[in-house]
Formats: C-alpha cells, structure tokens, sequence
C-alpha cells in the first residue's frame, strides 16, 4: 500500500535529518526564520519527495548508492546543482552514490525521485527498447517543453495527494496508475540530451569538492589556512577560489564561516537561557572575539546571538 506524509520544520537541523534516502548538510546563508515542509509518497517502485525551503542555503548532499535519483526545481526560484544553474524543465540524473553542492538563493521547490536499479532498466527497456542504466557522473537533462510539462503535472498530482488525498492514494488502482504514469514520463525525460555543454569539467570541479568538503570537514573548528588547505585537497588556490565561487556562490573562508556560525546558532536554539552564554557558545565554536561574533552572527541570519538564545528550543 502507498504511505503518504507531510511534515514541516523550524530547525533546519531536523529538516536535514529527516531525508530518508540522503545525508545532508545544511549551511544556511541568509537572515529571517527557517521554515520548510517536505512531503513523501512512497509507492511500490518510487519514492516521491518534494522540498519546499524558506531561506537562502548551501546544501551538501550524498545520495545513498542502494537507489538511483533524479532531482529537478519544482518552482520558478532559482537552483544551482553542481556549479549548473537550472532551469525550470531541467532534470539531473544522478550517479549511484553521488555527492553534490546545491544552492538556492532564496525560498525554493525542489523535488527529488528515487527508484531502484532494476525497475528503472525493466521500464525502460520495456518502453524504449533499450534499458537505462544510471551514468557513471550526473548528467543534466532538458527535456522538450511536452515531456516536461507533463512529468511536471504528474510530480503536481502526486504531491496534491500526498498532502490533501491520502485516502484515495491509499487505493491500489490509484497508486499503481499513478506509478505508472510517473515511471513512463521519467524514462522519455531520461531520453532528453543534455544541457550542459561541459559535463567533463563539471565533474572535474565536482571531485574538487567533494575533497574540500572533506577537508573541511576535519577542520572545521580551525582557522582556515588557505596554503595548508589546497595541498590537502590537492588544487592550486585560484583553482579552488573558482570552483567555490562557481558551486558555493561564497569564497572558501566564507564558507567555513558560515558552517560555523550555523553550528555556534544550532547551539543556541539547543541551549538553555538560564545556564548557558552567548560568550560561552561563541567559545565553543572558536569565535574568540566576542564584539565581532554578534555583529557577523546578526548580519548574517537579521538577530542577535543574545535573541536566539533567548527563544523557546525551535521556534
């Protein structure tokens, strides 16, 4: 039987915590109150899931390499996957257990489809005459304006029934022709070639990356050293300095920043008023100078550091 579910969030902790088929990391890079709603369909083949955020935010996302997925905007706001901005009828397939930068510059929609290996070479063989295996690096894809629009209508209707109509999704006849449906305008998409002119050095830059982010990762409660850090993930720094601004829309230093002054407000909303600082969370998270954390953390997210604390755990 289809299983069918919306929920909303105000930390975007938890919002990052509840894909169910992907780790996240969420470094959010704009002011204002988080707020975000995910609703799933679960049917006998796929898993349908669409995203709606907020606020500005750098994603790191790693697919789990059990399912195959594709992921594309759902709304007219704009979305960077991979350093390639998309447009609103592109689709990217991705690679088994690939790891990705997606950015937004505002409130955004996105969906994402998974399915396993098998069923989508079945399909697609059955369809087409050839099966359709998952690339060896993501691939972005523009599919006609028709192809589009319908798998676009199609992604519209099972979303409106996750969250409206449980009760007639919950009817075999219904999930299974909607399964269907859906499975058929995802293969003549997957058909659609490609939008970008150079996938090769956007895989290049890709692996780039993933290493920084890596890297980072290790270091994250250091101060950046630039030489230090490019030998490790084995770039020059113009190198790095280009693929950061290309993925991140941020410099490296930025970046780091902003991952720390997420984890110092993450803190913050967790900790509680009567026992716990500002001073003592900016410690925590190595921002020594005390003046120069709360004018950088209000810039940032539009409060105080003094404010978050104050507010009831995640409001």
């Amino acid at each position: 039987m289809a299983e069918a579910g919306t929920l909303t969030f105000s930390d975007p902790d938890a919002y990052a915590a509840a894909f169910s088929d992907a780790r996240v990391k969420l470094t959010i890079t704009g002011a204002g109150d988080f707020k975000a709603r995910l609703t799933r369909l679960k049917l006998e083949h796929l898993e349908i899931h669409q995203y709606c955020e907020s606020l500005p935010r750098i994603a790191y996302i790693s697919l789990l390499p059990e399912r195959i997925f594709l992921s594309f905007p759902a709304g007219t706001a704009s979305l960077t996957c991979g350093g390639f901005a998309l447009r609103n009828r592109d689709m990217v397939f991705h690679s088994r257990g690939e790891c990705m930068h997606q950015h937004s510059e505002g409130e955004c929609q996105w969906g994402l489809i998974s399915l396993a290996p098998g069923q989508l070479g079945c399909t697609s063989k059955a369809l087409t005459g050839q099966p359709i295996a998952p690339p060896p690096a993501s691939r972005i894809l523009r599919p006609s304006r028709t192809e589009a629009s319908r798998f676009q209508d199609l992604f519209r209707q099972a979303c409106h029934l996750a969250e409206a109509r449980k009760k007639l999704i919950e009817s075999p006849e219904v999930a299974r022709a909607l399964e269907q449906e859906m499975l058929y305008a995802i293969i003549h998409c997957l058909t659609a070639k490609e939008a970008d002119d150079h996938p090769r050095a956007r895989h290049h830059h890709a692996a780039i990356m993933a290493r920084f982010e890596e890297t980072l990762s290790k270091r994250i409660d250091q101060k950046l050293n630039m030489p230090k850090l490019c030998a490790e993930v084995g770039v020059a720094e113009r190198t790095l300095r280009m693929c950061c601004a290309k993925f991140l829309r941020v410099s490296p230093a930025r970046y780091l920043l902003l991952q720390r002054l997420n984890k110092a407000r993450a803190a913050l909303r967790r900790a509680d008023p009567a026992k716990a600082s500002v001073a003592e969370v900016a410690r925590n998270h190595q921002f020594l100078e005390l003046g120069r954390f709360a004018v950088t953390y209000r810039t940032t997210f539009g409060e105080s550091p003094s404010v978050t604390l104050q507010r009831a755990p995640h409001t």
